[in-house]
């Protein structure tokens, strides 16, 4: 009808597209027309939300715009099972008694890290304590952290899926051409800027253990 829909549509998903990254977005886009999002489906391995059902990569791709209703209500049943997923995350964590001093909905995107770390030592017994340490601090560091502890911050924060921002980048850049505790540090407060820049909301541990680090190297 000419009254701008379709741009103001994409406006809204380029936005969202440059302020987040694929583990806190998923797209579903429902489109009988197959014309309004069809150029969307290059995202599917990063931003969309497929079948649950869907058996190959090229079944994948076809379906990856919603074209029908059925498949419209098999892919937002899968969400469904997805923000389950995220509360059983939440109850295991209480279950084990994680206290992180804040109700834990607001520090979901740290539990997987201190739940993990708190259940594979049943699972693998042999492994020595630092691998779990090192498990639970790569979502919430510390100001003591170990260089196995460092590593898999790191590790995890410049993973290939991340968006490279300029500070992702900036990180990778440093890998292999700077200091262990260097690279850390750049990794960290990277962190902490994009939670800001993104109006999220900044776990107060996370603000104590940037306080120690900075009066620590501020004494060398």
């Amino acid at each position: 009808t000419k009254q701008g829909k379709s741009v103001g549509l994409n406006v809204i998903v380029a936005s969202l597209l440059y302020a987040k990254h694929p583990s806190e977005l998923k797209f579903v886009f429902v489109d009988p027309k197959m014309v309004e999002f069809s150029s969307y489906a290059s995202l599917l391995h990063h931003y969309l939300a497929v079948l649950p059902n869907a058996v190959s990569e090229q079944e994948m791709m076809e379906k990856s715009i919603v074209k029908n209703a059925k498949d419209a209500a098999a892919i937002l049943n899968s969400l469904c099972v997805e923000m389950d997923a995220r509360y059983e995350l939440i109850s295991r964590a209480r279950d084990l008694g994680v206290d992180l001093g804040v109700e834990l909905e607001l520090v979901e995107p740290l539990l997987h890290g201190i739940v993990a770390a708190r259940e594979l030592p049943a699972l693998y017994p042999e492994l020595p304590a630092e691998v779990f340490q090192a498990i639970e601090r790569h979502t919430t560091a510390d100001a003591n952290m170990s260089p196995l502890d460092m590593v898999v911050f790191v590790a995890d924060g410049i993973e290939p899926l991340r968006r490279g921002t300029i500070g992702i980048q900036e990180t990778r850049d440093l890998v292999g051409n700077a200091p262990l505790d260097e690279v850390f540090w750049k990794s960290f407060t990277g962190g902490i800027t994009y939670v800001v820049a993104t109006g999220r909301y900044l776990f107060p541990g996370t603000i104590e253990v940037y306080n120690k680090l900075v009066l620590r190297r501020s004494a060398r």
